[in-house]
């Protein structure tokens, strides 16, 4: 039986600074792509050189990075983001502003000659207790998530590197991460069609290119199937209902909500005979792995468990998307332009008037952060004040002790305790509490705040976002 090689779907992570030879290897072999993360970036000639590496082993390799242009961001996972982030982008709700922001990372993505990120989140954030959405949402309200969905795919397209709309059909509404579990949004399809959906409807609009899956259980549209390997929620909601004719790209496969039960390989034959088109294996893959997954897929084909032209038609699908990318690479691309300053950040803030008063008072800050355990989807990363160069008096994380955190603020010095979801974690809401039996305090969440814990609210964590918070406090 002849069929479409599995190698052209797949998009595995690999270990690095530079092209390992297995993988140079599979790119010649016909290999979809590759998904670069923060362990595969270290400066810009480095990257581009990888990313020339891998075009000239395949040119129409698809090189994909997770990069949101906010606290998820790979060109600076070392360093702290220089972007705002999609929920300040929010807050401050001018689509010309976040199109600017949007070609400004398109224009740094294909300077470094990467053709496919995996953004913009489009999840609307209707639950305040998400804990892998957050401040990568534009916004709990669908209105102005889709519009500001649009205008982000506008910008980075502009630029000539393709947009990925995620989490269909939408992540905001989950107390899980599918990193670490196998979420359920509850509810109805009516609910869904008026807050979940619009994003993606406006996404489709403005030309997106890749969709990407999301590894959560939706009842009301699939009782039975996570939507990566739902065919009714892939082929019939996004692609009949929706009217989608890009890429669907799965989230990475290696992620519990996906693979705990049944492993990678499986998870991509699932993934496949669901709808999806280019699937993401994860992070670190090896030419092992790549093998198992290939034969997985070429098994299920054999077996009559997966439709040759099934797989036909989704490498057919990524194999034009690389040859889109390939063409463009023939043309200079267009400078990116100016984005947002650390003033107009600082303006979208939301500050109680009491933190107001207790800034005006002309006398020493100490600051002091909170450390909770690192989101998965951002990573390790500098992040807040912190990446742009302020020396925290103390920090307190999860096994700490609250007493001597606040232990550290000098008679007389005003306390800036600066953390993310601090509402989500009792150990930092006691650290606060620690820190205000003994001195004025200012409470400053990075995050997605709740309804305690924060006097200042900054809605994201990027380097950028730290500039302007520290410009607001004062040293």
């Amino acid at each position: 039986m002849s069929t479409a090689n599995p190698l052209g779907i797949l998009l595995p992570g690999f270990e690095g600074p530079t092209l390992p030879a297995w993988l140079e290897a599979r790119l010649r072999d016909g290999l979809a792509g590759v998904c670069l993360f923060g362990t595969n970036v270290e400066t810009p000639e480095q990257l581009r050189a990888l990313t020339d590496a891998i075009h000239a082993a395949n040119p129409r390799a698809i090189i994909a990075i997770d990069e949101e242009g906010g606290d998820v961001s790979r060109l600076y996972q070392r360093d702290g983001s220089p972007f705002p982030g999609n929920a300040v982008l929010g807050r401050m709700d001018d689509a010309a502003a976040t199109e600017a922001v949007a070609a400004r990372v398109g224009a740094e993505l294909r300077a470094a000659g990467v053709d496919l990120t995996l953004a913009p989140d489009v999840d609307v954030n209707s639950n305040p207790l998400n804990p892998v959405i957050g401040v990568r949402s534009f916004g709990a309200e669908p209105g102005l998530v889709s519009r500001h969905a649009a205008a982000w795919v506008r910008g980075v397209q502009s630029m000539g590197v393709s947009a990925c709309a995620k989490h269909f059909p939408g992540h905001g509404d989950t107390a899980q991460d599918s990193h670490l579990a196998l979420p359920q949004v509850d509810a109805d399809q009516d609910t869904l069609a008026v807050r979940e959906l619009p994003p993606f409807v406006a996404a489709i609009a403005a030309g997106t290119a890749t969709v990407m899956t999301s590894h959560i259980m939706v009842p009301s549209v699939d009782p039975d199937l996570p939507s990566t390997f739902s065919p009714t929620i892939l082929q019939g909601l996004l692609r009949e209902g929706l009217g989608f004719r890009g890429v669907i790209v799965t989230d990475a496969l290696d992620m519990a909500g996906a693979s705990a039960d049944r492993g990678v390989p499986a998870a991509a034959v699932a993934a496949l005979a669901g709808g999806s088109d280019l699937l993401c294996l994860g992070t670190g893959n090896t030419d092992e792995e790549i093998g198992e997954i290939a034969a997985a897929i070429s098994a299920a084909v054999e077996a009559g468990e997966l439709l040759p032209a099934r797989l036909a038609n989704a490498a057919q699908r990524c194999a034009a998307l690389g040859t889109h990318h390939r063409m463009r690479r023939r043309s200079p691309g267009p400078e990116g332009p100016e984005i947002v300053d650390a003033a107009a950040v600082a303006a979208t803030f939301a500050v109680d008037d009491a933190a107001r008063t207790l800034l005006a008072e002309d006398r020493p800050r100490v600051w002091l952060r909170l450390e909770p355990t690192a989101n998965i989807a951002v990573g390790a990363s500098p992040w807040g004040p912190f990446a742009g160069g302020v020396a925290p008096a103390a920090t307190c994380g999860p096994d700490d002790d609250p007493e001597a955190f606040a232990a550290s603020v000098p008679a007389g010095a005003l306390a800036v305790v600066v953390g993310k979801d601090n509402h989500r974690h009792p150990w930092a809401l006691a650290a606060i509490a620690a820190v205000r039996a003994q001195a004025d305090a200012v409470v400053v969440d990075m995050g997605w705040p709740g309804p305690e814990g924060a006097d200042v609210r900054t809605y994201g964590a990027s380097r950028l976002v730290g500039d302007a918070l520290a410009t607001l406090i004062g040293r």
